[in-house]
């Protein structure tokens, strides 16, 4: 069985190994960036803070709150802009399947990093605005909604998948 007829009978598709690869390369490249959007959006938010007038009023577990929160938008940032910086010292090198690989990893860790962003932002400004209670409770709960998001909605999708590739009589949405 030749490469292509492997990879049709796999995916669908009717490309090679190293189609399936760049493909899969510019599908990652494009989440990134839409990843990238809301992660700058944040990221602005939070350093406009410091600037604001009530911010000087914001109590020492607020204000780490607000550290904590600049660090994972750096860190984040800095996830978001890795995959740049593995394809620079693998170009050329041939090892496409090794640079889809660690971006997958990555793409999946920044989404953990926008997660805890969000929460944390979210936590931060009911906190100001509502009082602790309100900032722990909308942090945790959004943190929770994100889990179920992130986590549990693709891997149920992919069970799902799955479960209706082995009995081909199913009714394909």
């Amino acid at each position: 069985m030749s490469e292509v007829e492997d990879y049709t009978g796999r995916t669908g598709r009717n490309e090679t190994r190293e189609e399936q690869l760049d493909r899969n390369w510019a599908e990652l490249l494009q989440e990134m960036r839409v990843l990238q959007m809301g992660v700058q959006i944040l990221a602005g938010f939070l350093l406009t803070l410091p600037f604001q007038e009530r911010f000087e009023d914001l109590d020492d577990f607020q204000v780490g709150l607000y550290l904590a929160n600049v660090v994972i938008a750096a860190l984040t940032t800095a996830l978001i802009l890795l995959p740049v910086s593995v394809h620079r010292r693998l170009f050329r090198k041939r090892l496409k399947e090794t640079l889809v690989s660690s971006g997958d990893t990555i793409a999946k860790i920044t989404l953990a990093g926008i997660a805890l962003l969000s929460a944390g932002t979210a936590a931060l400004v009911f906190d100001v605005a509502a009082g602790r209670t309100a900032g722990l409770t909308a942090g945790g709960t959004l943190m929770a909604v994100m889990v179920v998001l992130l986590v549990y909605v693709p891997i149920h999708l992919n069970r799902r998948a799955a479960a209706g590739q082995a009995s081909p009589d199913q009714d394909e949405d």
